[in-house]
């Protein structure tokens, strides 16, 4: 064979590999896509996803499936994602408290959101709101302070799990006004507001799309919420800052990550699917009249929000003198 021929040959195969990686680069998904929440079924976060994922699945073209791997403030969920293959098709659902939390408020974190993580899609910005059970005595923020401090050591509060934003949010409230509260943990959101509603808890800080549901059906009283200007889903209830008691103006934030090393063909394929998504008028309506704020942020956005956040909360979590083993 001669050299002539065998340059050819070479150029031949080094083009078919070419276009055999671009056309696998292109097909991408070629499966379905699953999303794992780490908390049970039936809170926020899975509320949430549950708005965007007709329109995504129809951006992206396959099914989109919905895991629960319930436990640990969202941490189980997002071990399990962490060590799956980076393929772009395991994506983790996270919150506030999973994301940039817990790596602060736990000694030994199990995981580096920023180091064993690509960041796909920031999809959602919304405050909490503070509620309390029917038969609690105080129809305001301030009376719920007053009747605290009367009644120290009676008053148990829920969370969603230990190191979220339902946990810190109570313990900076703690800390700003001198009340005490008992902490009870739940493996999500759901489980927490059944004990809510049934008084084995008092007090509850959580988003506002559920527990404004809750409110609206009198299952709960809602006192005030935690962002700076009032939320269009309690337009009748106050901001913390309003009431005077304490400062405290926090937002969460919900968004999608991939395990690191996850293709850059991937990330923008799915970045680009959520920003259609959230572009959608009609999930925007459904999102705001529910409480929560479309925030989309692309993959190097969501990075660096990410990397802004987590100092800021750690300060957070070292002042509210919120810490686990």
């Amino acid at each position: 064979m001669t050299k002539p021929t065998q340059f050819i040959r070479i150029l031949l195969l080094s083009a078919a590999v070419f276009l055999t990686i671009n056309s696998v680069r292109a097909a991408f998904p070629e499966k379905p896509i699953k999303i794992i929440i780490g908390f049970p079924a039936g809170g926020p976060l899975d509320a949430h996803i549950r708005l965007l994922v007709d329109k995504l699945q129809s951006s992206l073209g396959q099914p989109v499936i919905i895991d629960y791997k319930a436990g640990a403030g969202g941490a189980v969920g997002a071990q399990f994602v962490m060590q799956s293959p980076p393929d772009g098709y395991t994506l983790l659902l996270a919150n506030t408290g999973t994301m940039v939390i817990n790596p602060a408020i736990y000694t030994k974190s199990p995981y580096d959101t920023l180091k064993d993580f690509q960041p796909i899609a920031r999809t959602a910005q919304q405050p909490l709101v503070l509620i309390v059970n029917q038969d609690v005595p105080a129809n305001s923020l301030r009376e719920f302070i007053a009747y605290a401090k009367a009644n120290p050591g009676k008053l148990n509060y829920g969370s969603a799990g230990n190191g979220g934003i339902s946990h810190l949010v109570p313990e900076m409230l703690k800390s700003e006004t001198g009340i005490f509260m008992v902490h009870i943990p739940f493996k999500g959101s759901a489980p927490a507001f059944t004990d809510l509603i049934a008084g084995h808890v008092q007090f509850m800080a959580e988003s506002v799309p559920q527990a404004a549901n809750y409110a609206k059906q009198g299952k709960v009283k809602a006192l005030a919420v935690t962002s700076a200007k009032r939320n269009p889903a309690l337009p009748n209830t106050p901001t913390v800052i309003e009431t005077g008691v304490a400062n405290l103006d926090v937002v969460g934030f919900y968004g999608i990550l991939a395990p690191k090393g996850t293709p850059p063909e991937a990330v923008n394929k799915l970045s680009s699917a959520f920003k259609e998504t959230l572009e959608s008028q009609d999930v925007q309506k459904k999102m705001i009249d529910q409480g929560a704020d479309p925030a989309y942020l692309n993959a190097d956005q969501f990075t660096k929000f990410l990397a802004q956040e987590m100092p800021r909360w750690a300060k957070a979590v070292k002042q509210a003198g919120a810490k686990l083993d």
